[in-house]
């Protein structure tokens, strides 16, 4: 099952996303969130209404939000593939690399990426992220799987310059507004054929930049929910990007840097596709 959040005849609502467009679920789950439906309360009703469900809205007619649209925390890992050569001085770190990106620094599927007047290092990062539907508190690696409603794509586009700011501190390049993206939906573990071997590949402009498994990861799922729950209690509805694969636009010579016009896709395996096209900030974005 897919779920996504939208705007639909001026009403912000969830459904199942299926070939052909969109079963309502908003209207149907009185108060529920997306997140009651794919963990929480609504989930019992949500499985009886999906064996019935058909397509009614179009996906032409609504305007994606994020999955989420409003996480209390959203986690990024660093350099967490062992395809990324010479950006480790071990073969395998001790612990992940982790900060923190705002809701508002993503856009949604088929919205504009926002390329800042600050800076010409604009760049993509093709993530799987997961999202918490269990939460939990030091959280067992061999419980972490049993803790995850759903995967979604992620681009975590990033302004490099200003990610050099300061020693050790990327947060304000990580951090510009809407230079990400997230969705263009969660699609539930049974979608997903193996957590552990999961294609990722990103495209700009139809050329293949980034293509990777999670088999390459350094750190999986489980050890990222196992690692962040144990100083930090992980919520229903929290999102964790786990990590990008080689390839980013920083690592060519010369650097590949976005532009506006450039038409960003992240494809996951078992979930979909995120596009988005590149914007100058303040040029009708």
């Amino acid at each position: 099952m897919r779920l996504a959040s939208y705007v639909h005849a001026g009403r912000e609502s969830f459904g199942i996303s299926l070939e052909g467009g969109f079963f309502d679920l908003g209207s149907r789950l009185d108060g529920a969130t997306i997140i009651d439906a794919l963990a929480g309360p609504a989930r019992d009703r949500v499985d009886t209404l999906a064996r019935e469900a058909r397509p009614e809205i179009a996906e032409a007619d609504v305007r994606f939000l994020q999955p989420i649209t409003r996480p209390g925390k959203i986690l990024c890992v660093g350099i967490n593939y062992a395809s990324r050569p010479g950006e480790h001085e071990v073969a395998r770190p001790k612990y992940p690399s982790l900060f923190y990106r705002t809701p508002l620094a993503q856009s949604a599927h088929g919205q504009a990426l926002l390329r800042p007047p600050e800076s010409e290092q604009f760049d993509y990062e093709g993530e799987i992220a997961i999202v918490i539907g269990r939460g939990g508190r030091r959280i067992p690696a061999s419980q972490g799987l049993s803790h995850i409603a759903g995967y979604s794509c992620f681009n975590e586009g990033s302004v490099r310059d200003w990610m050099k700011h300061g020693v050790y501190n990327v947060t304000a390049g990580k951090n510009f507004e809407r230079s990400g993206a997230f969705g263009p939906w969660i699609a539930t573990p049974d979608e997903i054929r193996d957590p552990h071997d999961m294609r990722i590949v990103t495209r700009i402009n139809g050329e293949v930049r980034q293509q990777d498994t999670t088999a390459n990861m350094i750190f999986p799922f489980e050890e990222l929910v196992a690692y962040i729950s144990t100083f930090i209690t992980l919520e229903p509805g929290d999102v964790i990007a786990t990590g990008t694969p080689t390839g980013a636009g920083t690592r060519f010579d010369p650097p590949k840097w976005l532009k506006a016009g450039d038409v960003v896709e992240v494809e996951v395996e078992g979930v979909g596709v995120l596009r988005n096209v590149v914007e100058d900030e303040g040029r009708g974005a």
